[in-house]
């Protein structure tokens, strides 16, 4: 399995995928605080999400922030900067195929998904997302799925062959 990742490195870069106002009625009025949902990555394969809450935006950003980077994880990517193979991630109800596509495809992918491919260093992929469209679900589900992805290597290890056979190359 895959390790965790250093998080000593700064440079990574931060993504807020959405800010949500929300309010809890108590005896004296209503208070208000605020949500925000965060993608990291640094552009060559780590990405990690936080969820920041507190009663100034900045804060919850921080907080997201922070999150994210201690939940950093490694994705594999092929020689294109597309996913190694297609597959489907689920968090809840949300569903998001992600599809391998050639050079020069882009980015073709709704407003969650891009940022997570963004932050990753992923080029050339296409997505869909079906069912929930809850941004925070949608991408978990994302990072799901590509966590769940493997590399030809990592198929050849298990099966116990050489990687130009798992390719079909011979």
């Amino acid at each position: 399995m895959r390790e965790k990742v250093d998080t000593s490195k700064s440079e990574y870069k931060d993504t807020v995928v959405s800010i949500k106002r929300v309010s809890k009625t108590v005896k004296g009025g209503r208070t208000m605080r605020f949500s925000a949902l965060v993608v990291v990555g640094d552009g060559d394969g780590h990405i990690g999400v936080g969820h920041g809450k507190s009663t100034e935006i900045p804060e919850a950003i921080r907080k997201g922030k922070e999150m994210a980077t201690r939940n950093l994880v490694e994705i594999p990517r092929d020689k294109h900067n597309s996913v190694p193979h297609d597959y489907i991630g689920e968090w809840g109800s949300s569903h998001v195929i992600l599809k391998r596509s050639p050079e020069g495809t882009g980015v073709i992918a709704g407003g969650p998904v891009r940022s997570v491919m963004e932050m990753a260093g992923i080029t050339n992929i296409r997505t869909k997302s079906i069912g929930s469209r809850n941004k925070a679900n949608v991408v978990l589900a994302t990072i799901e799925g590509l966590k769940k992805m493997k590399s030809p290597k990592e198929f050849a290890t298990l099966r116990n062959k050489e990687v130009e056979h798992i390719l079909g190359i011979d």
